[in-house]
């Protein structure tokens, strides 16, 4: 049995997870093309996990994943996170903030763990780490589906030990945060990380990065992927929860001008060059999920200023290549 017929979807074709991105509507337009949807978790708390879970039930009967951030045991200081909002100040007062206080976020990600199996969700994909054993074998017990991500061969070999049923190999191209959880972060070309992973791992291996056309899709699928995984030719769809703001500089972007950064959320991620990115090179910055929080407020303003130069406009090295209309039609260029 093939990877696409263990997920009970029709074409080997994931929908990446994009936090703050994915809605209802999205995620169930993906699975309803054949594709397999995917709620991005990672931000919401257990409550509105499952209320997302069950928006999506109403509006299809299909197979859908869930994607958890797991949780990082991550040591800062008061003085990290001061030094850290003060820099983002100078930005604050553009937008006509005045200065603020950012809550620190906590994680629930044990508490997602439950209502994904109290909700019999039949696929959960993990990022930033892997579950431990326990959460494995819960999840297995009922029958869940697990998916990791790795970004190095060791990471996928990790992902295979601890229990994963398939593994997303997410190359440097990909948009939005590295899934990165061992060692130092390493930006490894797709094509190169698959043939390595490949070598070292028997489970499924699904490719992620860059991806917008079904030429590169079959060229993936060749070299012995059996799915990919799609985020960036997503956004400007009209299901797509993203900013009115940020569908439109993924449709006018031009070749080149993603790059990576930590600025924003303490985390490595790819995403449209912009002041926000500029202004804070060389700051002091908090590590993830520190500087998440303390940016959040300020991405929020640039929202209702109008502002797109001080937002999060993560995409992958072919947002170019994006275009607008319903997640089914974009979908249908791939098949």
């Amino acid at each position: 049995m093939d990877l696409s017929e263990k997920l009970g979807i029709k074409h080997p074709i994931i929908q990446a997870p994009m936090a703050g991105v994915t809605t209802p509507e999205f995620v169930a337009a993906a699975s309803e093309a054949g594709a397999l949807g995917s709620i991005g978790a990672g931000y919401l708390t257990a409550d509105d996990t499952r209320d997302f879970i069950r928006n999506v039930k109403k509006k299809t009967s299909q197979p859908f994943a869930v994607n958890l951030f797991v949780p990082e045991q991550i040591e800062y200081s008061e003085e990290t996170i001061q030094e850290a909002l003060a820099a983002l100040q100078t930005i604050g007062q553009e937008l006509g903030m005045s200065k603020w206080n950012a809550p620190i976020s906590k994680s629930e990600f044990y508490e997602q763990v439950q209502v994904v199996i109290e909700e019999a969700v039949k696929v959960c994909s993990f990022t930033f780490g892997l579950p431990d054993e326990r959460t494995v074998l819960r999840l297995k017990e009922n029958n869940v589906f697990l998916i990791g991500t790795a970004t190095t061969k060791e990471e996928a070999e990790l992902a295979e030990e601890i229990g994963m049923d398939a593994v997303v190999i997410q190359g440097s191209e990909a948009g939005g945060h590295r899934g990165s959880f061992l060692g130092e972060l390493k930006l490894i070309a797709l094509d190169e990380l698959i043939k390595e992973v490949l070598l070292s791992v028997r489970i499924p291996v699904i490719a992620a990065g860059a991806i917008a056309n079904k030429k590169r899709k079959e060229s993936l699928l060749s070299l012995g992927a059996e799915a990919i995984q799609v985020g960036t030719i997503l956004i400007a769809a009209d299901e797509s929860g993203a900013h009115v703001m940020y569908k439109d500089a993924v449709i006018s972007a031009e070749e080149g001008c993603t790059e990576f950064t930590n600025a924003i959320s303490g985390k490595t991620a790819r995403g449209i060059g912009n002041r926000l990115m500029d202004e804070l090179k060389g700051k002091s910055i908090a590590p993830y999920p520190y500087q998440n929080d303390l940016t959040k407020a300020v991405r929020k303003a640039a929202q209702e200023n109008g502002n797109p130069q001080y937002m999060s406009l993560w995409a992958g090295e072919n947002v170019h290549l994006s275009r607008r209309g319903t997640v089914k039609e974009i979908l249908k260029a791939l098949f």
